[in-house]
């Protein structure tokens, strides 16, 4: 797949792309013979999860760390798990946030007779 289809298909900008491939989030991309990225399946799926893991708010630096620990087998399986734990943990508790955010919208919006 081209940067371009990767852009489009996981929503992510082609500059955002060589950013991650240029700080080592996603592995160098195979090259066609014009130079030209050629992205993979595998490459894909790894952008998608990337893509899910910021749009939750994990950060760049945790991303590293993560991907870091994949590459060295399956001896930092706990310590990943652990990552992906803790990184849900403050999920939840930003949705329980929101939650009364809402909730305190709802009251504000009824005020106006809605």
């Amino acid at each position: 797949m081209t940067i371009a289809t990767v852009s489009e298909k996981v929503g992510i900008s082609a500059d955002t792309l060589r950013y991650y491939e240029r700080i080592g989030l996603i592995p160098t991309v195979r090259r066609n013979k014009s130079g030209n990225r050629e992205y993979t399946e595998e490459d894909c799926s790894r952008v998608e999860f990337i893509k899910c893991m910021r749009d939750s708010g994990l950060s760049i630096k945790r991303l590293m760390e993560y991907f870091y620990l994949f590459q060295q087998g399956d001896r930092t399986i706990e310590r990943r798990r652990n990552l992906l734990i803790e990184h849900r943990k403050n999920i939840m508790e930003k949705i329980e946030e929101m939650k009364k955010t809402v909730e305190r919208l709802d009251g504000k919006i009824s005020r106006y007779g809605y």
